[in-house]
């Protein structure tokens, strides 16, 4: 029996990103590419570029937590909505909302293929904590 691509990309997003380096060889196809717009404009990360950025998050910070508020799936293509906290080694007491995501991952081979992100960063004005149920991913 195959696991859905919504699973899939659950499944992705349960892992623990900064203990576990498999992860990117567990879940990102060899040839995958995000095509992420955030704050500092578009960029296109493939295989090695995402393995290079997720080495400098686990460098960077103590701890990431996820809070996902929706996934929901059409026609093979997955849809996941969720805000990343974090502590850093310099304040492992307090934990800071950083962004919101929302990212549609295709999937391909049992692997995250290709995925198309939005960020924005986190504000004072931020109200997804009190307003919106969480998706028990």
């Amino acid at each position: 029996m195959s696991t859905s691509a919504k699973d899939i990309v659950k499944n992705f997003y349960r892992t623990d990103i900064l203990k576990d380096e498999s992860v990117i060889e567990t879940y990102f196809h060899k040839e995958i590419e995000l095509i992420w717009n955030s704050a500092n404009g578009l960029s296109i990360l493939h295989y090695e570029d995402l393995k290079n950025f997720f080495a400098e998050v686990r460098r960077s910070y103590n701890d990431l937590r996820l809070e996902v508020s929706h996934v929901l799936e059409d026609e093979g293509h997955v849809t996941i909505r969720y805000k990343y906290y974090i502590r850093t080694m310099e304040n492992a007491d307090e934990e800071l909302g950083i962004a919101h995501f929302i990212c549609i991952w295709e999937v391909k081979d049992g692997k995250l293929y290709r995925g198309y992100q939005v960020s924005q960063p986190a504000t004072d004005k931020d109200d997804t904590t009190e307003s919106y149920a969480r998706v028990k991913v």
